[in-house]
C-alpha cells in the first residue's frame, strides 16, 4: 500500500507540477473588447485566444517567471511578464497602421508591409468584417490597383496591371499554399469552390511579376488566401446573409449566403476543423441584342444579324456561294435566326463547398506541424470564354498533405475537377436550330424562296423576308415541348456537331517545398525551394484532343533567395534581396527568372524601394492541347503533337467541285499553322476583290512568354497620414495571344489561284491559333494610396491607379493582347468601426474610366461606371454576434465590366455573424 501511495503521489506531483494560470481581458485603446487576439508564451507554441468579450484564460505547465506576448492584426504587439501564480493581466492594445501589418507573400518570410521589397496589398480580419461588399471576395475590389471583372454573381475574376480576360491565366490564386485553378480551364474561377468567410484569416495580393519565387503563371500577380489554424482559432462560428439582387432584366430575386466553421484543439498536439458554405441566388442576366459583328441593326433590319446574347445566329453563309454562283442570288451572307440566352439558361447561381483539416504537432513547444486538408466544392455559374457557358454542377476537389515548421514546409496536393452538367450555350442554340431543320435544308429553302420571289417581281427586301419566313417554318418556339426536348438532348450530348455538353475530368498533381536557413546563420536570410507539377487532361475529346485517352505532361522549377539587411547609421537601414528561379517544361527549353530589389528605410517612417524582376508564363493546357470548334473559329492548341490530332471533314461547295475538288475533304489542325491567310487580309480581299490583298498567316507554334518588370515605390507615415506609392514599367517578350487565321480547304497559300478560289468560294475554315507576337508589347502604370484618421477616429482612404498599354494595334491588326483595363481608376472609403458603442459603418466608392474590351467572344467599349457600396453594423457582445445591413451599387446605375456579360445591378442584404473571432 505504501508503494502504491508513493506512486499515486508521484503522479499527482507530475500532474500539478508547474501549473500556472494566467487570465485577463484584452481591449483596444477605446476600451472595446478585442476578440480573437492571440496570447502566446514566449519561446513556446503554448497559447490561447480571446473570446468575443476579449477574455482569455491561459494554463501553462511552467513556473513563473516567464513572458507572454499579446498580438492582434492591426495592433502593436504587447509583451507582459508573468511573475505569480495565478495572475491577472489585462491589456490595452494600441492600434497600429496598415504599414505595421505582417505579410508573408512578398519574400516567403514574415515581414512588415512597410519593409516589403515589392508592392503588396493586404485584406485582413478588420477589412473583412467592415467591407461594404456582400462577401469578403467582393471586397477585394476596393484594394488599390485591383481590377475585378464580374463574370457572374458567383464568378469574379481578379487581375492587376492589365492583360486580362475571364480566362485569366496570367494571375495565380493560392489557398493555404494550394493553387485552386481548375485543371480543365487552367485558371481560378473566383471563390466558387474557395473559402468560407468565417475561416479566412487574411488575404494578401502581390501585383506584378513574381515568377522568381512562385513560378509559372505568377505573371501579373498572385492572390494569397490564408485560413485560420484550429490550434489558434477554436470554437463554432457561423453567418447567414439574406437579401435580394435587383436587375432591370432579371427583376428582384432572393439571395442567400450562409456558412459555419467548427474547430477544436483536442490537446496541445492535435486539432481539427471543418467548414461549410452555401450560396444561392439568381445571376445577372445577359440580354444584349446588339449586333456582335459591330455591323449594327437588328434581326428585322440585318439579314446577317448576330446578336451578342443571341445564339444560333452564328451560323451564316454566303448564299451566292451555296447556290453555285447563280447570278440572280445576291453576293451576301445570311445568318440563321438564333435563340436569346435567357431561353437557354435559368440563371441559377449556386455554390456549395466544404473543407476539413487534421493538424498534429508531435513535439511539445516545437512548431513542427503535420496536416491533412481536404476541400470539395460544387456550383453553378456563367463563364464567358470563346463562347458563353452554363457551368452547372461543376465539381472540384483538393487534397493536401503538408509538414512544416517555422523554417520549412513540404507539401503535396491533388486538384481534380468534373464538369457536371455544364454546357455551351452558343452550341445549344445552334443545335436546337439543327434539330428542327438542318443547315443545308434551311439555306436551301431560303435560296429557292428568294429566287422564286425575285422572279415573281418582289423587291430584294421582300424576297429576303419571304425567304426567311419559309426557312423558319417548323421552328421550335422557346417554352414549347419540342424546344425543351431538343434543349435536353443538346446539353446531354458532348458531340458539338449535334450537342453542347461540356465534358471534363482532368486533374493535376503538385508538390513544392521551401527551406529557410536564417536560424542557422546570421549572415543573411537564405531560402531554397522548388516545385513539380504533372497534368492529366481528360475531356474525352470535347475540349482537348484527347479522344484516345488522357494527355499527361509535367514541369518543374527550383529557386533560391538571399536577403541581407545593412544598418547604414542610426536612422537608415538598407535591405537587399536577390532571387533566381530555374523552370523547365517538358515541351520547352528551361530558363532562369531573376529578381533584385532594394529597400531603404529612413527614420522608421519612410521606405523607398526599387526592384527589377522577371516573370514567365508557360503556355497553358489550352494553349497546347485544345481542339474545340467554337462556332466562329476552331481553337487548335500549338503543341507539336497536337496539330495532327485534330481532324475534321468538310463539304466542298458546288463552285469548288467545279474546279475538280472532291465533294468532301479532310483537314487537320496543322493547316492553321502551315497553310493559312491572316484574317485582316481575307477581309481586305472580300472588300476589294483584289487577290493581292491576301497575306500568308502561318503563325509560329507557341513558346513561353516572358516579362521584365521595373518597379519603384515609396511607403511612409506623416503623423496620421499613410502614403503608399508605386510605379512600374513592363516589357514583354514572346507575348502569348490568339491570332485568327483563315485556312483554304484546297490549294496552297501564296499560290495565287486555287487557294484564292477556295477563299472566294467560302471553302475555308477560320482557326484561332495560339502563338507569340514579335511585336513590342509594353505596359506601364502607377498607383497612389492615402489613408488617415479624421474627426477623432473616422477611417478615410483613397487610391488612384493609372494603367496604360504600349502596343501598336494598327501595325498588328490580327493580334489581340486582351489588355482590357481602364486607364484611370479611383477608389475611396469612409467609415468608423465604433461610431458609438458597438456600432460602425463603412462606405466605399469606385470609379472606372471607359476602356475597350477585346476577347474571343466579342469586343466593344465598356463605358465608365461609378459604384457606391455601404454597410452599417452592430455588435451584441451578450449574443457574441454582429449584425450588418448593406447594399452594393446603392445608386442602382447598372454597369458591366466586360463585353457580353449581364449588367450588374444592386444587392441589398442583412447578415448575422456569430462568434467569428
Amino acid at each position: 500500500m505504501k508503494t502504491i501511495f508513493k506512486i499515486m503521489m508521484l503522479f499527482c506531483c507530475a500532474f500539478t507540477f508547474a501549473q500556472t494560470t494566467v487570465k485577463g481581458k484584452v481591449v483596444d485603446n477605446n476600451g472595446i473588447p478585442l476578440a480573437g487576439a492571440n496570447i502566446l508564451v514566449v519561446g513556446t507554441t503554448t497559447g490561447a485566444i480571446t473570446d468575443f468579450d476579449g477574455n482569455y484564460t491561459l494554463v501553462v505547465n511552467q513556473d513563473p517567471p516567464f513572458s507572454i506576448q499579446i498580438s492582434s492584426v492591426g495592433f502593436d504587439t504587447v509583451t507582459k511578464e508573468v511573475t505569480t501564480n495565478p495572475q491577472t493581466i489585462d491589456v490595452t492594445m494600441i492600434e497600429g497602421t496598415s504599414l505595421d501589418e505582417v505579410v508573408i507573400s512578398a519574400s516567403r518570410t514574415p515581414e512588415r508591409i512597410f519593409e516589403s521589397p515589392v508592392t503588396v496589398e493586404r485584406f485582413g480580419l478588420k477589412e473583412i468584417k467592415n467591407t461594404a461588399s456582400a462577401d469578403f471576395y467582393g471586397g477585394l475590389e476596393d484594394l488599390k490597383g485591383v481590377d475585378v471583372n464580374t463574370n457572374s454573381l458567383t464568378f469574379k475574376s481578379i487581375n492587376t496591371r492589365g492583360f486580362a480576360t475571364f480566362a485569366n491565366t496570367r494571375f495565380m490564386q493560392l489557398v493555404d499554399g494550394m493553387d485552386n485553378s481548375t485543371p480543365a480551364l487552367n485558371f481560378p474561377i473566383g471563390n466558387l469552390v474557395g473559402m468560407t468567410e468565417t475561416d479566412v484569416l487574411s488575404v494578401e495580393l502581390l501585383p506584378g511579376a513574381s515568377s522568381a519565387l512562385y513560378g509559372a503563371n505568377a505573371f501579373n500577380g498572385i492572390l494569397f488566401m490564408r485560413s485560420k489554424n484550429p490550434f489558434d482559432h477554436q470554437g463554432i462560428s457561423g453567418y447567414i446573409k439574406k437579401g435580394i439582387t435587383s436587375q432591370e432584366s432579371a427583376g428582384d430575386n432572393d439571395y442567400t449566403d450562409l456558412g459555419f466553421r467548427a474547430a477544436y484543439k483536442f490537446s496541445d498536439k492535435f486539432a481539427a476543423k471543418i467548414n461549410f458554405g452555401y450560396l444561392k441566388g439568381t445571376d445577372w442576366a445577359a440580354t444584349s441584342e446588339v449586333d456582335n459583328d459591330m455591323v449594327g441593326g437588328t434581326r428585322a433590319t440585318n439579314i446577317n444579324y448576330n446578336g451578342i446574347n443571341v445564339y444560333g445566329d452564328e451560323v451564316s453563309a454566303n448564299i451566292r456561294g451555296l447556290a453555285g454562283g447563280a447570278g440572280i442570288v445576291p453576293d451576301v451572307s445570311v445568318s440563321r435566326t438564333g435563340y436569346n440566352e435567357r431561353d437557354l439558361t435559368n440563371y441559377n447561381a449556386e455554390s456549395i463547398k466544404a473543407d476539413w483539416g487534421l493538424y498534429y504537432r508531435p513535439i511539445e513547444d516545437n512548431s513542427l506541424e503535420l496536416s491533412y486538408v481536404g476541400k470539395v466544392g460544387t456550383g453553378s455559374t456563367i463563364y464567358q470564354g470563346t463562347n458563353r457557358y452554363n457551368i452547372n454542377g461543376f465539381f472540384q476537389e483538393q487534397h493536401k498533405l503538408e509538414v512544416r515548421n517555422d523554417n520549412f514546409f513540404l507539401r503535396g496536393y491533388l486538384v481534380a475537377d468534373k464538369a457536371g452538367d455544364s454546357y455551351d450555350m452558343v452550341f445549344t442554340g445552334i443545335n436546337i436550330n439543327r434539330a428542327w431543320k438542318s443547315d443545308e435544308q434551311w439555306f436551301g429553302e431560303y435560296i429557292n424562296t428568294y429566287v422564286a420571289q425575285t422572279l415573281g417581281g418582289a423587291t430584294d427586301a421582300q424576297a429576303h423576308a419571304a425567304a426567311r419566313a419559309q426557312a423558319e417554318s417548323g421552328r421550335f418556339e422557346p417554352g414549347s415541348p419540342e424546344f425543351q426536348a431538343a434543349f435536353e438532348r443538346s446539353i446531354d450530348d458532348p458531340d458539338l456537331t449535334t450537342g453542347s455538353k461540356f465534358q471534363d475530368a482532368s486533374k493535376y498533381y503538385h508538390a513544392d517545398g521551401n527551406y529557410n536557413f536564417s536560424h542557422l546563420t546570421d549572415f543573411a536570410n537564405i531560402q531554397v525551394g522548388g516545385s513539380y507539377r504533372r497534368y492529366s487532361l481528360n475531356s474525352g475529346g470535347t475540349i482537348y484532343t484527347d479522344t484516345d485517352g488522357p494527355i499527361d505532361y509535367s514541369e518543374f522549377g527550383v529557386y533560391t533567395q538571399i536577403q541581407k539587411e545593412f544598418d547604414l547609421n542610426e536612422t537608415m537601414e538598407l535591405k537587399l534581396t536577390g532571387s533566381v528561379r530555374y523552370d523547365k517544361s517538358e515541351f520547352f527549353d528551361g530558363f532562369f527568372s531573376p529578381r533584385l530589389s532594394a529597400g531603404l528605410t529612413v527614420n522608421q517612417n519612410h521606405n523607398i524601394r526599387a526592384s527589377v524582376q522577371t516573370g514567365f508564363r508557360n503556355p497553358t493546357t489550352q494553349d497546347l492541347f485544345i481542339g474545340l470548334d467554337a462556332g466562329r473559329a476552331i481553337l487548335v492548341g500549338a503543341a507539336p503533337d497536337n496539330l495532327e490530332r485534330y481532324v475534321r471533314d468538310y463539304s466542298i461547295s458546288a463552285a469548288g467541285q467545279a474546279l475538280g475538288i472532291p465533294s468532301t475533304v479532310t483537314q487537320t489542325g496543322g493547316a492553321a499553322y502551315n497553310n493559312s491567310y491572316t484574317l485582316s487580309s481575307v477581309l481586305a480581299l472580300q472588300a476589294s476583290g483584289n487577290p493581292a490583298a491576301l497575306e500568308i498567316g502561318n503563325p509560329s507554334l507557341v513558346e513561353p512568354e516572358q516579362v521584365i518588370s521595373f518597379e519603384a515605390g515609396y511607403r511612409g507615415k506623416f503623423d496620421k497620414l499613410i502614403v503608399d506609392f508605386s510605379a512600374y514599367y513592363n516589357k514583354y517578350k514572346d507575348f502569348i495571344s490568339q491570332e485568327v487565321v483563315i485556312s483554304p480547304l484546297y490549294g496552297t497559300v501564296g499560290d495565287g489561284s486555287l487557294s484564292v478560289a477556295a477563299i472566294a468560294n467560302g471553302d475555308s475554315q477560320a482557326y484561332s491559333t495560339y502563338t507569340n507576337s514579335d511585336a513590342d508589347v509594353n505596359s506601364y502604370g502607377a498607383s497612389l494610396g492615402l489613408s488617415t484618421k479624421v474627426f477623432n477616429g473616422f477611417d478615410l482612404g483613397g487610391s488612384y491607379t493609372f494603367t496604360k498599354q504600349d502596343f501598336d494595334q494598327a501595325a498588328n491588326p490580327d493580334f489581340m493582347t486582351n489588355f482590357n483595363t481602364p486607364e484611370h481608376k479611383f477608389k475611396a472609403s469612409f467609415g468608423h468601426t465604433d461610431l458609438f458603442k458597438n456600432f460602425g459603418f463603412n462606405i466605399a466608392y469606385r470609379f472606372s474610366d471607359d476602356y475597350f474590351w477585346e476577347a474571343t467572344f466579342g469586343e466593344g467599349v465598356v463605358p465608365e461606371f461609378h459604384v457606391l457600396d455601404a454597410q452599417i453594423n452592430y455588435r451584441v457582445p451578450s449574443l457574441k454576434s454582429s449584425f450588418k445591413a448593406g447594399a452594393t451599387n446603392l445608386t442602382g446605375d447598372e454597369y458591366f465590366t466586360a463585353f457580353g456579360t449581364g449588367f450588374i445591378g444592386s444587392m441589398y442584404y442583412v447578415s448575422w455573424t456569430i462568434n467569428n473571432l
